[in-house]
């Protein structure tokens, strides 16, 4: 790839000087070489200092029975810089709530990777390709928590 059509600063970020494109995903090789491509840099979430991988928070409420789908991002705090936001879509007939699912991910993370808010939601926004539409989530959840209360 040369480069951005018409958009030097971008191309700027992203292929440096010696040619190589940095695509900005989160990935690891194991050990039979197969490479893992698990997250993107621009959706970790900065906590603290430390850096959260959704996807990883996602894959572990997805493993609890009550789960049907879920996902996670991350929202402005003036203490932590970022925390943890979860939505998840609950199974017809589960009855397990925000908090015990919330205890769920925390007995599995270290301490700085907890989610600090659940919400059970109907869906799950996703693109045509089923990419998780993270921004929009949060976009709505922080207009959401911006609005005053009603009298």
């Amino acid at each position: 790839m040369q480069g951005y059509y018409k958009k030097k600063e971008e191309t700027e970020r992203t292929v440096d000087g010696k040619g190589w494109l940095h695509t900005g995903d989160v990935g690891y090789i194991d050990g039979d070489g197969d490479v893992f491509i698990v997250d993107r840099i621009k959706e970790l979430i900065k906590y603290k200092g430390f850096q959260v991988a959704p996807a990883e928070l996602e894959a572990i409420l997805l493993s609890h029975p009550a789960v049907e789908d879920a996902a996670v991002f991350g929202v402005p705090d003036e203490e932590a810089g970022e925390v943890p936001v979860a939505c998840v879509v609950r199974r017809r007939g589960a009855g397990e709530g925000e908090a015990e699912m919330m205890a769920y991910v925390a007995a599995r993370v270290a301490s700085y990777k907890r989610v600090r808010t659940l919400h059970l939601v109907d869906a799950i926004p996703k693109s045509v390709s089923g990419k998780i539409l993270r921004r929009q989530l949060r976009d709505e959840f922080v207009q959401r928590i911006k609005k005053p209360a009603a009298a």
